[in-house]
């Protein structure tokens, strides 16, 4: 049979004040006097049979089994906090936390918030730009929304829409370089975040894909797609980007794909939830509206021959 744990109050009042270093501070933080403390972890420690703490004139130091202790007790509080603050979540269907990329939130998602507000008064959406992988419960995350080539098999896992990667511009630059083979003159710009993936189209493949012979050497370069594409919308370059993050671009003209060619990746936009939550009513209504946002626009792929970007490595 295991051994009986001692009183949770006492595990408590040993935690907090073995990372203070302090009965005083600890007592302050539980809101309870030095002297109740003090009598928590004496029982403590007689449950233990064995002192955790070195009483010293003005201060405390751990003993070997108060340090051996502490890390634990810390660790448990932690988590059981986290885990009481995500089962209360549960109750709450007006409130939705949503991560998604820089770009993801700033070409497809920001523009569209005052449509999901009107068809869903009852929610209030809550977002972080972020690329970090996400604890969905330390960070208290309903969903996230990532880049990957691989599903993540612990989260239930959408994917949102085809992917390829291609040249786009300002119209009148396509003016300017009406054909592949007048790239060789264009500024180029570069979108890091393709590179970082583990295998992802990059302008390399796309010129060998169209079969030219240059190789291609950046005007600039950005670590975040919408920065690339900003830089693009200035007119500063060509940029080689996805066709997810620039279909609204595209499709009021900003930005155009003049070229026949794409490149197919796998590596594509999910939507991320831990399994079971993903029919709560307000992820369910995000999911339906995000998929319903993006249907309304055009891919900018339908006029192109796609060709399989691992094909170009």
């Amino acid at each position: 049979m295991a051994e009986r744990l001692p009183p949770l109050t006492a595990l408590r009042a040993f935690e907090s004040a073995a990372r203070h270093m302090s009965f005083a501070k600890a007592a302050e933080e539980l809101h309870v006097t030095p002297a109740a403390l003090s009598f928590q972890i004496k029982n403590l420690e007689e449950h233990l049979g064995q002192p955790l703490f070195h009483r010293l004139n003005r201060a405390v130091d751990l003993t070997e089994a108060g340090r051996l202790l502490s890390p634990g007790a810390s660790e448990g509080f932690e988590r059981l906090e986290t885990a009481w603050r995500a089962t209360r979540r549960l109750q709450d269907s007006r409130v939705l936390s949503v991560t998604a990329g820089p770009a993801f939130t700033a070409k497809i998602l920001a523009p569209n918030l005052y449509a999901f507000a009107l068809a869903h008064p009852e929610i209030e959406l809550r977002f972080a730009a972020s690329l970090r992988r996400m604890d969905f419960q330390r960070d208290e995350v309903d969903v996230a929304v990532r880049y990957s080539l691989d599903p993540e098999d612990d989260l239930f896992n959408q994917p949102l829409m085809e992917e390829a990667a291609m040249p786009l511009m300002r119209p009148e630059l396509a003016g300017r370089f009406p054909t592949p083979e007048s790239l060789i003159q264009a500024p180029l710009i570069y979108d890091d975040s393709l590179i970082n993936l583990r295998s992802a189209s990059h302008w390399d493949r796309w010129v060998r894909a169209a079969g030219l012979t240059f190789t291609p050497h950046p005007t600039a370069r950005f670590s975040q797609a919408d920065h690339a594409l900003d830089a693009a919308l200035s007119g500063s370059g060509v940029v080689f980007s996805r066709s997810s993050i620039a279909r609204r671009l595209l499709a009021t003209g900003q930005l155009v794909a003049p070229y026949p060619i794409a490149l197919r990746t796998r590596a594509r936009f999910r939507v991320l939830c831990v399994h079971g939550t993903e029919n709560r009513p307000q992820v369910a209504a995000f999911r339906s509206w995000l998929v319903s946002e993006l249907d309304k626009l055009p891919t900018g792929l339908e006029d192109k021959l796609l060709l399989d970007e691992a094909e170009y490595e």
